[in-house]
């Protein structure tokens, strides 16, 4: 198993924890998790994995403009991971874009499957 491999498995259990300490670490867990998928990337820039994660902490963070960058890095790297699509349509959704623009995200991700060094950006539907 690679170095990179190794930290993206590390910053995927890390980001579990973020909802698990919500209250008194989400800044600081948020802060450690840019700065690690930021690394990777300074490493390895096209790493979709690491891509797609550091959109969603950007996502979570209400950040949509800089998740949808990110994202779409990975999108037009050829990502074929489940989890960017779907991230694809929370951030849209967070950016107020009608569903017609986002279900196609939803559709294709149907066909695909999920990195296992992925994760998928909060989303509630109530809020929305």
């Amino acid at each position: 198993m690679s170095a990179i491999t190794k930290r993206l498995e590390n910053v995927k259990k890390l980001q579990a924890k973020r909802w698990d300490n919500e209250e008194e670490y989400w800044d600081e867990i948020n802060d450690l998790l840019i700065k690690e998928l930021d690394e990777i990337l300074l490493i390895e820039p096209k790493n979709t994995a690491a891509l797609i994660n550091i959109g969603v902490i950007y996502s979570d963070l209400g950040e949509n403009e800089k998740a949808m960058y990110y994202l779409k890095q990975a999108m037009q790297l050829g990502s074929e991971d489940k989890n960017l699509y779907i991230n694809l349509a929370i951030v849209m959704v967070g950016l107020g874009m009608h569903a017609e623009e986002y279900h196609e995200y939803l559709e294709i991700a149907e066909d695909k499957k999920e990195d296992p060094l992925t994760f998928k950006a909060y989303f509630d539907p109530q809020s929305h």
